[in-house]
C-alpha cells in the first residue's frame, strides 16, 4: 500500500480539517507575513497570536534568544487587542484566501477572558474556533499561570463560552498531575486540548552576569521539549480516549508530526522550526504526506493515538 495517497482530512472535535497541521499562536505573527513563503490556505487552519481585550505592550527587549535545542522567547503576549484585531488584522489574513482562523486570547482574570471571548464573538464565520491561552510562562508580574489551577481552568473556560465558538484550551505541562488540569478543562467546556505550551526556562549571559531576555524569565521551546509533549499528549489521550488534542512542541518534520499524532493528536501545530525556516509549516504538511505513503497510512487519522495499542488508562 506504500505510495498511496493517503486522506489527509481529520477531525478535531466539530470541526473538519482539511489537514492536521497548523501554525501556533504567536510564532507567525498574524499570520499573513508568512503568505509569500507559504500557501496558507493548504494549511489545516491558521492560529493566530494572543489577544487580551485592550491593547497591551508586552515585555522589555531584548525578547528571544536561541538555545541549543530550540529557543528561549519572553514577548509577553504583545497585540493590539481582540477588536482592533479583527478590524485591522484579520482582513489581511483572509484576503490571502485563508478559510480557517483559530484565535487565541488571553486576559489576566477570568473576566478579561470574558471580555476576549466576548468580543471574538463578532469576529466572521473564518474564525472557526478559539484557543483560550491558560499557559503563557512569560507574562511579567505573574505568580501562576491558570492553567495549573483545576479551579482557574474550569473558571476561565467557562467565561469564554460567550465566544460561541469551539474553544481548546492550551495547557502547560508544568503541574502535577495535567489530566486533573485536562478534566477541569472539559468541565469549564473546552471542546478540545492543546498540548503543550513553552516551559518556563532561562538564559544567563556569563559575560556580563545577567539575564539575557529583558523580562529575565522566558519560554522555552522547539526541539528540547518535543519528548515532553509527546508525553502529555499519550497521557491525556489514554485518560481520554475521546477527547480531541492539538499537539504542539518541537515539530519541525513530517516525522515530528507523525510522533505526536502516535501518542495521540488528531492534528498538529508548527511554531518554532519557523524562526529558522518560514516555510516550515508547509514543509512539515508535505513531509506528513510522504510519511504516510512511505508508511502504507492511507488515512492520516487513523494515526491518532496509535502508540497505545489499545491500552487505556482509567482515571
Amino acid at each position: 500500500m506504500a505510495g498511496l495517497t493517503p486522506s489527509m482530512v481529520v477531525q478535531v472535535g466539530e470541526l473538519e480539517l482539511p489537514n492536521p497541521v497548523m501554525t501556533a499562536a504567536g510564532t507567525a505573527g498574524y499570520a499573513d507575513e508568512l503568505a509569500s513563503f507559504v500557501d496558507l490556505a493548504r494549511l489545516g487552519a491558521v492560529v493566530v497570536k494572543s489577544q487580551s481585550p485592550r491593547p497591551w505592550p508586552g515585555n522589555p527587549g531584548p525578547r528571544v534568544h536561541e538555545t541549543p535545542a530550540g529557543m528561549i522567547n519572553s514577548v509577553g503576549l504583545q497585540g493590539p487587542g481582540v477588536k482592533a484585531w479583527i478590524e485591522e488584522q484579520l482582513p489581511a489574513l483572509l484576503a490571502t484566501g485563508v478559510e480557517r482562523v483559530v484565535a487565541s486570547i488571553w486576559g489576566h482574570a477570568a473576566d478579561e477572558f470574558g471580555e476576549a471571548a466576548e468580543l471574538m464573538a463578532g469576529a466572521p464565520p473564518e474564525v472557526v474556533a478559539v484557543e483560550v491561552n491558560l499557559s503563557c510562562p512569560n507574562r511579567q508580574n505573574q505568580d501562576k499561570m491558570f492553567g495549573q489551577s483545576p479551579d482557574a481552568t474550569c473558571e476561565v473556560l467557562a467565561a469564554t463560552a460567550v465566544a460561541g465558538r469551539p474553544r481548546w484550551a492550551k495547557l502547560t505541562y508544568q503541574v502535577t498531575d495535567l489530566t486533573e488540569i485536562a478534566a477541569a478543562a472539559v468541565e469549564g467546556g473546552a471542546s478540545a486540548l492543546t498540548l503543550i505550551n513553552t516551559l518556563p526556562a532561562m538564559v544567563i549571559d556569563t559575560e556580563t552576569r545577567r539575564p539575557r531576555l529583558g523580562a529575565g524569565r522566558g519560554g522555552l521551546s522547539g526541539p528540547a521539549i518535543r519528548p515532553l509533549a509527546v508525553r502529555a499528549i499519550y497521557d491525556c489521550r489514554a485518560v481520554f480516549p475521546d477527547l480531541p488534542i492539538v499537539g504542539v512542541g518541537g515539530v519541525a518534520t513530517g516525522a515530528d508530526a507523525a510522533e505526536l499524532m502516535l501518542a495521540g493528536a488528531n492534528a498538529v501545530q508548527v511554531g518554532t522550526a519557523g524562526f529558522a525556516d518560514p516555510r516550515a509549516v508547509e514543509s512539515v504538511l508535505d513531509g506528513l504526506e510522504q510519511w504516510c505513503r512511505g508508511h502504507g497510512v492511507v488515512d492520516v487519522g487513523e494515526l491518532s493515538g496509535g502508540a497505545h495499542g489499545g491500552q487505556r488508562s482509567e482515571r
